[in-house]
């Protein structure tokens, strides 16, 4: 592994959602724990999974690994730094500001935005506190997918911009802490920008899409200053796999898209890991995950032969039809195949005649790269975090700036320059298209758990002032948390794969979104290799291992369908057209 040569203090690994991040940070932290090192592995994933790889709970503290001396994790929990940091930030007013002065400071910190804000704070003290974390050796950071972990990196530079400027922002809290602040997110970006402490690792699968998405990366964080980076193309389909159709059509299409990789990443030094039969956990699997020996299983295993296709995504196409309008959203860990299955959804409803609008909430979507070409009847558009963000702050000035003079329009425009006004823009953004579901289809593409969890956080905030601001009044009112819980105007679909990090996330997604009030109508299981009824040893061994999680889903979901792993990748109106057929259009 190239990429574990002069490994300096900080490693991040970082790519699209489902590539297997994770087990690569796990295994590296592993290997240098193994070699003498003290290292702390930290997940800055909300939705992070850390913990059941080495079959533990770690949480929001340092946690050791007891099966491997040197090794401790962590897992910033957004909730947890945001209950902790609040404390911190009103412990010292109580007592000196008047009641009703701490209750509006509560409820400045009460957003998405002080929950963002806290988990960047823990992230920048991993960077800077040498009084906490100096006696690591390593520190390796197994990150969000691309999106979310792009705005956490370039956080620091954009908090340093404003603070420079003089500007405020409520959720940072009282003013006496700035300084300190400003001091904090400068060193942030000092560690982030020097290769000798730093190093990007730009985790892939060998698929066109997790390529197209390490460059973005690569692209984005370049310009910031992160220079030393290195790729790792995991889950290399091996010469184990065999000679059957599917697996010759799994390694064509893996070596194209390798041969067609963009050239500013295929420039920079490359590792391959070969794709495993079984899942990977437990320290015993880490340590060997890196080893080049070929996971053959036996010979003589047993067919997978149980039929699923009782349970065609179709089915959930005809329930979704019926009700001749609404909202479904699809949700899940990254990389599970939500793009798919959405841009699917919209397509089998466009082609049935109906008026439908497909959009993502997802920063690093791709949409336009899995439908290929327009379809009619169906509208595709994307919330873009820019561009919300910049109309956001023109209709604000324009509304709330009218009368006021130059100082005072200045002042608002500094403020809204705040980090802060990101989510609420593309809040309200993802409210528009919630309202559009009242007079058509409205199928979205939503981001990564952890990102979605949050805007969900501001769908409830704003629920929660409009109901204040209204209190008795008879008049009626439907915010978009409330169409959200409605099972009459929205279908949830979480969207998972078959195997036990995914399924046990989509179950905590299901507990999540249940604390809000809101109910998962339906699962997809992704991408089932047992689906696609593999004959040669290597697949069946993937395919026998998915039959528990598959029984798993069964006890949760109130609905299942389950999608084969497909030979060709489902891009174009055909090939996901075909992933909506009825069984008997297939035969």
């Amino acid at each position: 592994m190239r990429f574990l040569d002069g490994v300096p203090h900080f490693l991040f690994f970082t790519g699209k959602g489902g590539v297997g991040k994770t087990s690569v940070a796990c295994a590296t932290a592993v290997r240098l724990a193994a070699e003498g090192n003290r290292v702390l592995l930290v997940s800055t994933d909300p939705a992070s999974n850390v913990g059941q790889v080495f079959g533990l709970t770690v949480g929001n503290t340092v946690t050791p690994i007891p099966q491997m001396p040197g090794l401790s994790a962590l897992e910033i929990d957004p909730v947890q730094a945001a209950d902790a940091y609040r404390e911190r930030v009103l412990a010292p007013v109580r007592g000196q500001l008047a009641d009703s002065e701490v209750a509006a400071l509560v409820e400045s910190m009460s957003g998405s935005c002080t929950t963002e804000i806290a988990a960047f704070d823990e992230f920048t003290a991993l960077l800077t506190d040498d009084a906490a974390y100096g006696e690591y050796d390593h520190v390796v950071f197994d990150t969000a997918p691309t999106g979310h972990t792009i705005r956490l990196l370039q956080l620091p530079g954009s908090w340093t911009d404003f603070l420079a400027t003089g500007g405020d922002a409520s959720c940072l809290g009282p003013m006496a802490g700035l300084d300190r602040q400003r001091a904090t997110y400068a060193a942030a970006v000092a560690a982030l920008t020097d290769p000798a402490r730093t190093r990007l690792v730009l985790v892939t699968r060998p698929q066109a899409s997790a390529l197209r998405e390490i460059e973005r990366t690569f692209t984005e964080l370049t310009a910031i200053g992160m220079t030393d980076a290195h790729v790792v193309v995991n889950g290399v389909l091996p010469d184990a796999a065999g000679e059957e159709p599917l697996a010759v059509a799994l390694r064509a299409r893996e070596a194209a898209a390798l041969a067609a990789m963009p050239a500013s990443i295929a420039a920079l030094p490359r590792d391959e890991i070969a794709l495993r039969a079984h899942s990977i956990m437990g320290v015993a699997a880490l340590q060997t995950f890196f080893d080049s020996g070929e996971d053959a299983p036996p010979e003589d295993l047993p067919s997978v032969d149980p039929d699923l296709r009782e349970a065609p995504l179709s089915d959930l196409v005809d329930a979704v039809e019926a009700d001749g309008h609404g909202l479904v959203l699809c949700m899940g860990k990254g990389g599970v195949g939500k793009t798919t299955i959405a841009a699917a959804i919209a397509v089998a409803l466009a082609d049935r005649g109906h008026d439908v609008l497909l959009t993502t909430t997802d920063p690093a979507a791709h949409l336009a790269e899995t439908l290929q070409q327009a379809v009619d009847g169906l509208t595709v558009e994307r919330i873009d975090p820019v561009v919300a963000i910049r109309e956001y702050r023109a209709r604000v000035l324009a509304t709330r700036g009218r009368g006021l003079d130059d100082a005072g329009r200045a002042a608002l425009a500094e403020d809204l320059m705040s980090p802060c006004t990101d989510e609420v823009a593309v809040f309200q953004q993802f409210s528009h298209a919630v309202h559009e579901s009242r007079r058509r289809f409205v199928i979205i593409d939503t981001a990564p758990t952890g990102h979605t969890l949050l805007l969900l956080d501001a769908a409830g905030s704003y629920h929660r002032e409009i109901t204040r601001q209204m209190g008795e009044s008879p008049q009626r009112f439907t915010t978009p948390l409330m169409r959200l819980q409605d099972p009459g105007q929205t279908k949830i679909i979480v969207v998972t794969l078959p195997e036990s990090t995914p399924v046990l996330e989509a179950a905590a997604l299901q507990d999540d979104l249940g604390r809000a009030g809101i109910r998962p109508w339906a699962w997809v299981v992704n991408d089932s290799v047992a689906a696609a009824h593999p004959r040669l040893p290597f697949l069946r061994a993937r395919g026998r291992a998915e039959r528990e999680q598959i029984a798993k889903v069964r006890t949760l979901a109130p609905q299942v369908a389950i999608v084969p792993l497909l030979a060709d990748e489902p891009v174009g109106h055909a090939r996901l057209a075909a992933l909506t057929a009825h069984p008997s259009q297939l035969r």
